[in-house]
């Protein structure tokens, strides 16, 4: 059986061996680049991230790669984006001031709050929270997450939050001291992850493995 090939786009702002190391274990045939034909080749595109919006926003600007991103996503390409990736999809960030996004997804990114429903929380918001459903009750199916149960474990590190502007959008969240944080948002071909899949054990690569199917 022929393995499917993964595409994870490399500028510079990602845990690209983590990501690599659990697309394989599902049993991709993983290709880490920069290089716009292949990009524009790929059959499954991953955009993983860590660290500033601003940041990830001016390599990819540096790159070319805005463009290429937004060609591939338009004309029907699988993509995941992973943390900081999801952030990426939106119009806008917050973070450092207004930073515009790849636009993919409409909505922005603000500040996880700091304030719970009892107490002062930590952030960044770092550790395994459980995945919340919506209230259309088959709103995973045929989608990353149609292996996996409302309540299932991830693992989140991220001080910032994806919020996308239509609930339709919005496929999970996550409870962080009585606030209900985006966790996956998905419209059409683009799926964003908030939590790192690579890092979750059985149930992020589970996701994985349905993203490549």
């Amino acid at each position: 059986m022929q393995k499917v090939k993964a595409t994870i786009i490399d500028y510079g702002v990602g845990n690209l061996l983590s990501v690599r190391r659990g697309l394989e274990r599902v049993g991709a045939d993983v290709c880490i680049t920069s290089d716009a034909g292949e990009l524009r080749e790929a059959t499954h595109v991953i955009l993983p991230g860590v660290g500033a919006f601003s940041n990830a926003m001016d390599a990819l600007a540096s790159l070319g790669l805005i463009e290429i991103i937004q060609e591939i996503s338009n004309k029907g390409t699988p993509l995941l984006a992973i943390c900081l990736g999801m952030q990426l999809l939106l119009d806008e960030s917050e973070e450092f001031g207004i930073t515009k996004g790849l636009g993919l997804i409409p909505g922005r990114v603000i500040p996880v709050p700091s304030q719970g429903e009892f107490e002062q929380l930590k952030i960044p918001h770092i550790g395994w929270n459980e995945l919340e459903g919506l209230k259309n009750l088959n709103a995973w199916n045929q989608t990353i997450l149609a292996d996996v149960q409302v309540g299932d474990s991830v693992y989140f590190v991220h001080s910032f939050m994806a919020v996308p502007q239509s609930e339709n959008h919005l496929l999970a969240t996550c409870n962080y001291g009585g606030n209900h944080i985006p966790a996956v948002i998905h419209r059409d071909n683009i799926t964003g992850c908030q939590f790192h899949p690579e890092k979750s054990g059985e149930i992020g690569l589970k996701i994985l493995k349905r993203f490549l199917s």
